[in-house]
């Protein structure tokens, strides 16, 4: 495991679960300054959060940029759409955690409509490949960690028709399923193989998979050795998921991660 510090934002990223030590990434990114576009109630605790492009942004699906109130102190965000989305659409995404007031923490606050957000970026080494030789992909989600590989997984659709695509969702609560109506939608049009699990008390109306990701459940999105995976979520998913997906044949080098 390795830490990264990119302009006071300390970020902790993992690739096969080996120790590496990176030296700080010192190079300068602009400062933009973007308007409310959206915002939209996920779940009980999340707002997805869509601010108005008015000029170009370039990015690689998974990256992360420091946002924040205008003059304030700015924290690390994943974008939650892919390149393509943010093109096409002019705006950027990202999933906010929120408290019972529905604010973000005091360098956001309560967002409205039109306030004006400072964005710096992007950042990050945790990204879709540009030309990956692998076609098949498993996305392992905890909690908020769907954002970037959402984002990941809306690039993979856009731009391989050949890709075979896993996403394994672990949250408490059905509830906490953020993007969860959007994939499975994807699901019933069979362009994704979606697994949600609920962790915590799913109450009786919940008909799907409960409990923590095991080899089980891993099992059936391993399509071959050949899958590039990628893990977002709590320090205890980092921690249980590769000695799983590597009983299952993956290599190390195949297995990309990000601490949420």
């Amino acid at each position: 495991m390795f830490r990264r510090r990119v302009s006071g934002f300390d970020r902790r990223e993992e690739v096969g679960g080996r120790a590496r030590v990176l030296l700080r990434f010192l190079a300068v990114a602009a400062v933009l300054k973007l308007s409310v576009r959206q915002l939209i109630a996920a779940t009980p605790n999340t707002r997805i959060l869509r601010l108005t492009l008015d000029r170009s942004f370039g990015f690689h699906a998974g990256q992360a940029v420091l946002m924040g109130l205008p003059g304030g102190t700015r924290r690390p965000y994943s974008i939650a759409c892919a390149p393509e989305v943010a093109r096409a659409e002019r705006y950027l995404e990202f999933l906010l955690k929120v408290d019972a007031s529905g604010a973000a923490g005091p360098h956001l606050g309560t967002l409205e409509a039109l306030d004006q957000v400072e964005v710096e970026g992007p950042f990050g080494s945790f990204r879709f490949p540009e030309q990956p030789v692998e076609r098949n992909f498993l996305f392992i989600a905890g909690g908020t960690g769907v954002a970037p590989l959402r984002a990941m997984l809306w690039h993979a659709l856009l731009t391989s028709r050949e890709a075979r695509i896993g996403i394994i969702y672990s949250v408490r609560s059905p509830d906490d399923l953020a993007y969860g109506d959007e994939l499975e939608l994807l699901a019933r049009d069979r362009k994704i193989d979606f697994r949600p699990t609920i962790t915590g008390d799913a109450g009786p109306s919940w008909t799907g998979d409960r409990g923590r990701i095991d080899l089980q459940r891993l099992r059936p999105l391993i399509a071959a050795p050949e899958t590039l995976c990628f893990v977002c979520g709590p320090p205890a998913l980092l921690q249980d998921m590769p000695p799983l997906l590597r009983r299952l044949g993956i290599s190390e080098t195949r297995i990309r991660m990000e601490e949420r």
